[in-house]
């Protein structure tokens, strides 16, 4: 018989990519939705899935409306990927953040303790929440310092996570996911803030790329190999938490090279440094050991920062010429 997933933040990047995954598996898959007038919907049409999920429209604010979405969708597993997941934005945003990104696991993990605590949870943890670490790479028993309320209300999520799992005996896993892009990223992640930018220069639409600090280094992966981690996790005899990164870090300014030699540019030609765009509280440094998911889970990062940026340099150069979104 086949399984059943609610995924929360069906409509952002990892949401988009996971349900396509699912769909592929032989889930019948649900996504949670918060209604809004924009169009959000965009991701799942790009990836050609938007008419293969059952919206449940609802707030994770709002305990009584996951409730009713596992009361209505009945499902095997729930993927909570719904967050404000912008870190820049966490400044500007410090409450909303903690209460969207942080307080609403806590509901939706007390939900499926009175709706049915044998359903399988995932929760979307982050490698902000390492922040200001003293150790060069960063496995799962690396001390946290998170440096953004972003970071803080992650760390929040993923302990109270820990705690229902050994509290209340519920399988709930949580993935420490280092940065994964693709072309469905945000346009305010800095890796699709370039390539769009490349794109955009390449056509005559812009002239400029302002950054802030280029000489940050990420662990950076791609989207579509970490959904299959995150199922990974909820296949397993127990739950754990697992870092899932590629081992290997690169500097924003090696990812403008990439992306600007892709498009036959060369990025000190364009690229300007904006001071106002330095963050309050830098994180220079991010770097992932996978090690306990290659061995436990089976699994590693399957595409290189190169063929990465270049598939969403491609991808953007495609709407700027039919100018889609």
């Amino acid at each position: 018989m086949a399984k059943t997933a609610l995924i929360t933040g069906v409509t952002g990047q990892d949401g988009a990519y996971l349900a396509r995954l699912l769909l592929e598996k032989g889930y019948d898959v649900h996504g949670f939705l918060a209604r809004r007038a924009s169009d959000t919907l965009w991701r799942l049409r790009y990836l050609n899935i938007s008419n293969d999920i059952k919206i449940i429209g609802g707030d994770l604010l709002d305990p009584s409306s996951m409730i009713r979405a596992l009361e209505s969708s009945k499902p095997d597993e729930v993927y909570n990927l719904a967050a404000q997941s912008f870190v820049g934005t966490s400044w500007q945003q410090p409450i909303l953040t903690t209460q969207v990104t942080g307080f609403s696991v806590v509901n939706i993990l007390e939900a499926v303790r009175l709706v049915n605590d044998k359903i399988r949870f995932y929760q979307a943890s982050t490698s902000e929440m390492f922040g200001k670490t003293a150790e060069t790479i960063q496995s799962e028993d690396t001390v946290f310092h998170p440096r953004s309320p972003y970071g803080v209300a992650k760390l929040f999520g993923h302990y109270i996570t820990i705690n229902y799992r050994e509290s209340f005996n519920i399988f709930a896993s949580a993935g420490i996911l280092f940065n994964h892009e693709s072309p469905i990223r945000g346009i305010e992640f800095v890796t699709r803030k370039v390539t769009d930018a490349v794109a955009r220069i390449k056509y005559g639409k812009q002239s400029k790329l302002y950054l802030g600090n280029i000489d940050a280094q990420r662990d950076w992966g791609y989207a579509a190999d970490y959904v299959e981690a995150m199922w990974l996790m909820l296949q397993q005899d127990m739950p754990d938490d697992y870092v899932i990164a590629t081992g290997r870090t690169s500097s924003v300014r090696e990812m403008c090279e990439i992306a600007f030699s892709y498009a036959g540019l060369n990025y000190l030609d364009y690229v300007e440094i904006d001071p106002k765009l330095y963050r309050p509280a830098e994180v220079e440094r991010l770097l992932g050991n996978p090690h306990k998911a290659k061995e436990k889970l089976g699994w590693e990062a399957k595409t290189q920062i190169k063929e990465l940026i270049e598939l969403m340099v491609e991808a953007d150069m495609e709407r700027v010429r039919n100018d889609k979104k």
